[in-house]
C-alpha cells in the first residue's frame, strides 16, 4: 500500500497490481511467499493477457454476491474521497456500484479526515437513488446494495496516530457501539489503564445504564422514524464529536504539562468523555423516543372520528 494511498477493502480481495519480480527479488514495495510464482503457474491462475499479474482476478472474486454486498461500497467510499477524479454516476460513468474494476486503492483528493472515516463507515448510500431511506426518486433502487452502516454493527475502531506528539498521548482509540447509521463515537488515549463502566461493560439484558444497549435502542427507534429523527441523531453525532476534540485538546495540554501523571489524566479524560457521551446520548434517546412514541399506529383522538 502507498503511504499517499487509501485502501477499500470490502469483503473482497481487491489488490489489483502486483510487481512479482519485485517481490521474489528485492522487495521494494512487494512481498509474497517464496514459491508464488510456481504455485501460479502451477494452478494456471495468472489470466492476464500483458503478463502484468493482477491478484484481484487470480485470487478474488466477482460474483452476484459482490455486485449487492462488495463492490457497491467500494463505489461510495471512493465516490465520496475522489469525487472529481472520475465520473461516478450517470449513463457515460467510469464506475458504477457493480464495477468490477474499482481502484483497490487512491490517492485521495484531500487529507481524510476522523471525521471522513466516521461518516464513510455510517454511511447507506445517501444522496444515491440506492438510499434505503430515500423519498425521491425511483423507490425500485432503495435499498438495493448492503450499506456500509448496516443495522448489525455492533462496534467501530478507529486508530488515529498523531506523530507530533510525544508517546504517551500519540494514539487515540476512537470507539463506539451499535448501528453507525446512527451511533456517535468518542477517543478514548491509548494509554489508560481503566475503561469507564458506561463504555466497558456490557451485560446480556438491556439497560441505558450501559451505552451498547442504549445506543442499540437508539438506532432501532430512530430507524423506524428515520425522517423525523435523523436530525436528532446528526446534532447528536456533531455535538459528541464535538466535544470530544474539546476535551481531546484540553487533555493534550494536562498531559504535555505534567507528562508524570499520564495514564491517570488518560483514565480522567475517558471518564469524562463517557460521561458526555451518556449525558448527550440520553438526551438523544428522550428526543428519539417522544417522536417515535407520537407516531405509534394505535394513537387516537376524537378528532380522527
Amino acid at each position: 500500500m502507498p503511504d499517499d494511498s487509501y485502501v477499500v477493502m470490502p469483503n473482497q480481495l481487491g489488490i489489483d497490481c502486483f510487481d512479482l519480480k519485485d517481490a521474489l527479488g528485492k522487495q521494494k514495495d512487494h512481498m509474497c511467499s517464496t514459491d508464488m510464482k510456481e504455485f501460479l503457474d502451477k494452478n494456471h491462475l495468472d489470466l492476464s493477457l500483458n503478463g502484468k499479474l493482477n491478484p484481484r482476478d487470480a485470487f478474488g472474486s466477482h460474483s452476484n454476491a459482490d455486485h449487492v454486498y462488495n463492490t457497491p461500497r467500494a463505489w461510495f467510499i471512493e465516490r465520496f474521497l475522489n469525487p472529481t477524479s472520475c465520473k461516478w454516476d450517470g449513463e457515460n460513468a467510469d464506475y458504477v456500484p457493480e464495477s468490477d474494476a474499482i481502484p483497490w486503492c487512491r490517492v485521495p483528493e484531500r487529507k481524510i479526515t476522523v471525521e471522513d472515516i466516521k461518516y464513510l463507515l455510517s454511511s447507506y448510500y445517501q444522496g444515491t437513488p440506492y438510499n434505503p431511506y430515500g423519498t425521491f426518486g425511483d423507490h425500485t433502487q432503495q435499498g438495493k446494495y448492503r450499506p456500509i452502516g448496516i443495522n448489525r454493527n455492533d462496534f467501530l475502531e478507529l486508530i488515529q496516530m498523531r506523530p507530533d506528539l510525544p508517546e504517551e498521548i500519540r494514539s487515540l482509540q476512537w470507539l463506539t457501539f451499535g448501528s453507525n447509521a446512527f451511533n456517535a463515537m468518542i477517543p478514548f488515549y491509548a494509554g489508560l489503564t481503566e475503561v469507564p463502566a458506561y463504555f466497558g461493560s456490557t451485560q446480556a439484558l438491556p439497560s441505558t445504564d450501559e451505552y451498547y444497549w442504549a445506543s442499540r435502542i437508539l438506532g432501532a427507534l430512530a430507524d423506524a422514524h428515520y425522517k423525523t429523527c435523523i436530525s436528532a441523531i446528526e446534532n447528536y453525532q456533531q455535538t459528541v464529536g464535538a466535544i470530544s476534540w474539546q476535551m481531546i485538546h484540553q487533555y493534550d495540554e494536562k498531559i504535555l504539562k505534567n507528562p508524570a501523571q499520564a495514564v491517570a489524566l488518560c483514565n480522567e479524560a475517558a471518564k469524562k468523555t463517557a460521561a458526555m457521551l451518556k449525558e448527550e446520548t440520553q438526551k438523544t434517546l428522550d428526543k428519539v423516543l417522544y417522536e417515535a412514541s407520537c407516531r405509534m399506529k394505535n394513537a387516537y383522538s376524537r378528532s380522527d372520528s
